[in-house]
């Protein structure tokens, strides 16, 4: 069993290391879920990633922006069952204007260079989840609970 500064660190890495998401969000009244490539805040308070515009997830986030976010650490191999990590992000999202995005864009490419050109596409919004819990989940039934929002600011594992 996990204590909180341990699930931290397992949360800290899976943010760091993965590169991909899956985002649900609410369409009408049914969930809607898409893969996005990620990117987390050195905090962790903040999941970004970029879509067009012009696609479903977009929509469903402008009218409603309760979304999550999962991350996991599958390598789809038999191993996943025991060593398996697999965190929801649950929060608000928004897309951020892009006159005060310059550090999350960049720190947004540091992770993905290879989607520096959809990023910087006038079509394309950069969306930021700010995370209110996470529910990390190992070994397939051992679930850690963390509030985002009673984090301190000086240690975040401690609340």
């Amino acid at each position: 069993m996990q204590s909180k500064p341990e699930a931290y660190e397992i949360l800290k890495t899976l943010l760091t290391a993965q590169r991909l998401a899956v985002v649900a969000t609410v369409m009408r009244v049914r969930p809607y879920t898409s893969l996005v490539a990620f990117a987390a805040s050195e905090d962790l308070r903040r999941i970004v990633f970029c879509t067009a515009r012009a696609t479903t997830k977009y929509r469903n986030l402008s009218e409603e922006p309760n979304v999550s976010v999962l991350i996991d650490s599958r390598t789809h191999s038999v191993e996943d069952f025991a060593t398996g990590a697999a965190v929801t992000a649950i929060g608000k999202a928004a897309e951020l204007p892009a006159n005060g995005a310059g550090r999350t864009v960049e720190r947004f490419l540091r992770k993905h260079p290879h989607l520096d050109a959809f990023v910087r596409s006038p079509s394309t919004a950069l969306c930021s989840v700010e995370v209110e819990k996470y529910y990390l989940v190992t070994r397939f039934q051992h679930v850690v609970e963390m509030d985002v929002t009673r984090w301190s600011s000086s240690n975040h594992s401690r609340t």
